[in-house]
């Protein structure tokens, strides 16, 4: 465990409110195929060529990590990028009123979980669409998500209205780390919190974890967090496989980590059970991790 200054993320979806606002009333009238189309040739391109940090995020990750040639790691990253696009359609098709097939790998673990009285941590990752699995937290539990506050009005409303439907509240980030409360209060109430654990917002507090070979950094709270209570913590990723398909697979990190051990310890060995699933998930759905800075910037300037 260690302070590091790894970058932050700041993302957000581009667009003005109009926009976003324009999409969604589209989205209810189009084919969302044909909406598919017209963003990989007109939008993609564009974001490839003035997106440069991305561009050279994804082409690195493709070359270093997976060991790709150069022509391999671009085609990789031209579809990484398209369905980036398809997934930020797909939430918006979803505010349309949208609906996806979902397959379900380890839905028992959460029902098991959901039925006990017991509080416990949804870790999620900048994988796939996490959106589509709102269904699936329809339990009796209440379900808090922890969401990134920069969003856009309309994106936020939208949100809140789709998973309120499926009675998931929003606890947004804010610099004033009053969220903290917020979820704590939630886990000790017995009810569920959700969280991205791959990103740093902001926070010198990180953990090195073994991740592709190499060292990298995950953000400590979370973890900490669970580790602090001992709580079970779920992994669950949510992968497309095709237009209007996707799969949630559904995996528990805590189960064997010693409750006597210290708090940083077993945040630490969750932090790396959390790394190691999310390669495994990654590797298996290589295209579909949203991924746009040097993950890991102590290799900056290696070719």
């Amino acid at each position: 465990m260690a302070d590091s200054t790894a970058p932050s993320w700041q993302g957000r979806t581009d667009g003005t409110t109009w926009m976003h606002r324009w999409l969604i009333q589209s989205l209810k009238v189009l084919p969302l195929g044909f909406v598919y189309l017209g963003a990989e040739l007109f939008v993609v391109p564009v974001y490839m060529v003035v997106g440069r940090q991305g561009f050279n995020a994804q082409y690195h990750f493709f070359r270093r990590r997976l060991g790709m040639g150069r022509t391999k790691a671009f085609l990789h990253v031209w579809r990484n990028h398209c369905l980036f696009a398809q997934t930020v359609l797909d939430r918006f098709y979803l505010f349309a009123g949208g609906k996806f097939h979902v397959d379900v790998t380890g839905d028992e673990i959460y029902s098991r979980l959901a039925q006990g009285e017991e509080g416990f941590v949804v870790m999620s990752a900048h994988i796939g669409c996490y959106e589509v699995a709102g269904g699936m937290f329809n339990a009796s539990k209440p379900f808090h998500a922890v969401v990134y506050q920069g969003e856009s009005e309309t994106i936020q409303q939208n949100r809140r209205r789709m998973l309120g439907t499926h009675h998931i509240s929003i606890i947004p980030m804010a610099k004033d780390m009053s969220h903290v409360f917020a979820i704590n209060n939630a886990l000790a109430n017995g009810e569920v919190v959700s969280i991205a654990a791959d990103r740093v917002f902001g926070s010198p507090r990180t953990l090195a974890c073994r991740f592709f070979g190499s060292d990298a950094r995950f953000p400590l709270g979370p973890f900490a967090l669970a580790a602090q209570r001992s709580l079970p913590v779920v992994f669950v990723s949510v992968m497309k496989d095709r237009p209007k398909h996707y799969h949630i697979y559904i995996e528990r990190l805590d189960e064997g980590i010693d409750p006597s051990e210290p708090i940083r310890r077993r945040a630490a060995l969750l932090a790396q059970r959390y790394a190691t699933s999310l390669e495994a998930i990654v590797r298996r759905y290589p295209t579909q991790w949203y991924n746009y800075f040097e993950f890991w910037d102590m290799e900056k300037g290696k070719q």
